[in-house]
């Protein structure tokens, strides 16, 4: 098999027989003529239920997590929608993390808990929390994040793995942190990985996306069939400007990584900061199962301030080069509050997150100037 960077680029990339060109074309086109009734050419017949543009982008997916089947969605929670109604029928039971991203819980919690799925939390880097859990729920499917959303908590996949396959049940892991290019939970023993594409793998900001990746065919066929079913697809411009991002995803990947390292070398004993959370920090709990199962530590940087709530609002609203906004991923640095952005559906849950916590994510720019911009914002913070 040829290398990462190798595949981002080609695998699924094939230049259009007919002009030569290099880039596969773009196909804006809702339906397909039919050679006779029954006649498609390539299997396609309507850009709900199958679209060149998204078959390129799905291949590139596929090949990139080592999976069989990929399946590209007009945003993270319509895959991880469509993989939960796949995975789970009503009176079930579903065993997440208790730092998971505020969106998925709410789409687990408040929609599928009205069609009967229970959800149950649990820390899953206490690997005998987990145990107890599944021994004690039997949940069909075991849901993580790792590096979590925001807590930047590492989860052991090949150990928890294990405890899910010994049980039957579903193990899925959100890599959307980490990407391909850090980590590959399919080979870790996972079943299935999701993504939102809106963030590295798309990586400029100007898309929105999600992806469900398997190995398993028989999973393959029916999240395949909901994906048609439901209707919920990645449009081909989408999927076109992911597949452009792929290109550039693992030089992108070591340049967030580069710039987050500085910045946490930076600020890790600033006067203002209670604690830095990053994985690539010998202090950080998770750093040895992270070395192991990462490539690299990736651009995501959590903070924890002394000054509280007060201070991490204050930050997030002063610094320049950092915009203040939500997502991640994408070449710019951005820097946001999660207690009242991105995780506010969790207050008063489990997974409530620290009032005084700042999520960054460390873009492409120059580290000399974001260390710069950070610096003078926390040296600006009440003492």
């Amino acid at each position: 098999m040829t290398e990462f960077n190798t595949r981002a680029i080609h695998d699924g990339q094939t230049p259009d027989p007919t002009t030569g060109a290099v880039i596969p074309p773009l196909y804006l086109t809702s339906t397909f003529k039919q050679d006779g009734i029954g006649g498609l050419r390539e299997g396609y017949e309507y850009s709900r239920s199958g679209n060149p543009t998204r078959t390129a982008l799905q291949d590139t997916l596929a090949s990139l997590e080592g999976g069989t089947h990929a399946f590209a969605f007009a945003s993270g929670l319509a895959a991880e929608d469509t993989l939960l109604r796949a995975t789970l029928v009503p009176g079930e039971k579903i065993l997440v993390g208790n730092d998971a991203y505020g969106g998925t819980y709410r789409l687990i919690n408040r929609v599928h808990g009205e069609w009967g799925i229970t959800n149950l939390t649990v820390d899953f880097t206490d690997l005998d929390a987990v145990r107890a859990a599944v021994a004690t729920h039997a949940p069909r499917v075991l849901w993580v994040e790792t590096p979590s959303n925001p807590l930047l908590r590492i989860v052991d996949i090949a150990a928890v793995a294990e405890i899910a396959q010994a049980s039957g049940a579903f193990l899925v892991v959100d890599n959307t942190f980490a990407t391909p290019s850090l980590q590959q939970p399919l080979t870790l023993g996972a079943d299935v990985v999701v993504h939102s594409l809106t963030k590295y793998l798309g990586g400029h900001s100007d898309v929105v996306g999600g992806a469900v990746i398997v190995r398993d065919a028989n999973l393959a066929e029916h999240i395949g069939f909901l994906q048609n079913a439901v209707g919920a697809v990645a449009a081909p411009f989408d999927s076109w400007l992911v597949s452009r991002g792929l290109k550039t995803l693992g030089v992108r990947i070591d340049r967030h990584s580069d710039n987050a390292e500085a910045i946490v070398a930076a600020i890790e004993q600033h006067p203002a900061v209670e604690a830095v959370l990053y994985p690539g920090l010998p202090s950080h709990p998770g750093h040895e199962i992270a070395a192991r199962q990462m490539r690299r530590f990736g651009g995501m940087v959590s903070v924890l301030l002394r000054g509280g709530e007060a201070a991490a609002r204050q930050l997030v609203e002063t610094t320049t080069l950092f915009t203040l906004a939500e997502s991640l991923g994408g070449v710019e640095s951005l820097i946001e509050y999660p207690a009242a952005m991105t995780h506010a559906s969790v207050a008063g849950t489990a997974l409530e997150v620290p009032a005084n916590l700042v999520r960054i994510s460390v873009g492409i720019e120059d580290a000399r100037d974001l260390v710069a911009d950070l610096t003078v914002a926390l040296d600006a913070l009440p003492a």
